[in-house]
């Protein structure tokens, strides 16, 4: 039986950081998606018309070397070639079946992005049959932007050629740190050494983006080694870096440990020295020319640099989610799929729906979406919700916009609403004030 835990948002458990998930990255919450909504989406995508809005698709690779101490998703490090084989044969069945309805039939996408997991841990022969059934199933070249997660370890030139081949535009590195100490008490797979020459294959490969993922905060962090890290960044120039601050969600290692010991604090640094770690990156990124466009991410040239898959899904695309556990939007109904690899698979053979639970949202949950995920952009254009949601901002939220006003977390300039930087680092916290009343402090699961 799944036990239930009830948590409060950072906003109220002060400076530690304790357990659970505070990176709000949808809107309903999570525990409000259900059973019975998951009709919806079959209702949906056998209507009589097709949707109108830009489509992405996303594909999760739930392989991976190692389960890092941190991971949070669904991964396996345990299975075989036909395990595999047989995942990656399902999800292409579960394509098809969403190009032969009505609401996608005739439609391209616009964007495309493998996350895992580690989608890197395929072979380049896998990768390459992969997206070439792929495209013949629904074709790619209207698409923006490719973007490509990879685990620095798994990476060779070979790899990275069969990469750029299929179209890859984006492509992302996890290196999250660049001490091998801090690397392996983490839990993950690769060192820097592979880093370094990942890096180096990849520029000499003429990818358009490259991304470097770093963490804040994680176990035996220190200030010495975020200021090293933050100049091995600046040496290596990416065109994009995204930094996270580190959570402790309920379902990894890091929190079983916890749980074990019964303490309630977790073993990294608190929210005051994440987000200090993160600002002092900003800056020193900012010194040398790049640009901050997310409470995440900071851009070399952000006119030529984009995040398409982000840009996109973030003012209300169409996205379709496949393989185990993989998250959708479709119309306005959010969805999942069904959690265990091997059920995913044989529901697909079954030619059954795979989708675990979905949310049917009204039209003021989905304005709310789009603005507490535009927020971590640091700015709202207020014209934008006027003009699509018929909502003046200033006027619903007058009240929370003149408190955020009042702290200086806030300002407003040609019309957007700009966060000050040290709001921005936290706009996570701030986000639950625009919730829904029956959507605060919603509960969190185990």
């Amino acid at each position: 039986m799944t036990e239930k835990i009830s948590i409060q948002p950072d906003y109220e458990t002060k400076d530690e950081t304790k357990a659970g998930n505070y990176f709000v990255s949808n809107y309903p919450p999570f525990s409000f998606w259900n059973e019975q909504d998951v009709p919806c989406v079959s209702s949906l995508l056998n209507s009589p018309s097709s949707g109108s809005a830009p489509l992405g698709i996303y594909y999760h690779v739930p392989f991976c070397r190692k389960r890092c101490h941190f991971c949070y998703f669904k991964v396996y490090t345990d299975k075989n070639s036909n395990d595999v084989r047989k995942y990656l044969a399902s999800t292409i069945q579960e394509l098809q079946s969403y190009t032969e309805s009505n609401y996608v039939k005739g439609r391209k996408p616009k964007f495309v992005y493998f996350g895992g997991g580690t989608p890197s841990y395929l072979s380049a022969q896998q990768l390459e049959d992969l997206t070439d059934q792929m495209k013949a199933v629904l074709p790619w070249d209207d698409a923006e932007e490719v973007t490509f997660e990879c685990e620095p370890g798994t990476l060779s030139e070979k790899k990275l050629e069969a990469i750029k081949k299929f179209g890859v535009t984006r492509l992302s590195l996890g290196v999250e740190n660049f001490s091998d100490h801090i690397l392996e008490i983490n839990g993950r797979a690769h060192r820097s050494k592979e880093v370094f020459s990942a890096y180096k294959f990849a520029k000499k490969l003429g990818f358009e983006n490259i991304n470097i993922d770093l963490i804040a905060g994680m176990l035996d962090e220190t200030d010495e080694n975020w200021t090293e890290c933050v100049e091995q960044v600046k040496e290596l120039s990416p065109d994009c870096v995204t930094i996270y601050q580190m959570e402790v969600p309920f379902n990894t290692g890091i929190f079983k440990s916890m749980k074990e010991g019964g303490k309630l604090t977790a073993p990294v640094a608190d929210w005051p020295t994440k987000r200090r770690w993160v600002n002092q990156a900003y800056e020193a990124l900012e010194k040398v020319g790049y640009t901050v466009t997310s409470a995440y991410t900071a851009v070399k040239n952000p006119e030529t640099t984009k995040f398409i898959y982000r840009d996109r899904l973030w003012s209300g695309a169409d996205m379709i989610g496949l393989g185990v556990s993989s998250f959708g939007h479709l119309g306005g109904i959010h969805y999942q799929n069904l959690t265990n690899i091997d059920q995913y698979c044989d529901t697909i053979e079954s030619k059954k729906t795979p989708i675990r639970r979905a949310l049917l949202t009204n039209d003021e949950e989905r304005f709310i979406r789009e603005l507490i995920l535009q927020w971590k952009l640091g700015r709202v254009n207020q014209k934008y919700f006027n003009d699509k949601f018929g909502v003046k901002i200033s006027e619903r939220y007058s009240s929370i916009l003149s408190e955020w006003k009042a702290r200086g977390d806030l300002s407003e300039a040609n019309g957007e609403l700009v966060l000050s930087r040290s709001a921005l680092l936290k706009v996570d916290t701030l986000l639950h004030s625009l919730f829904l009343p029956r959507h605060r402090n919603a509960e969190r699961y185990v």
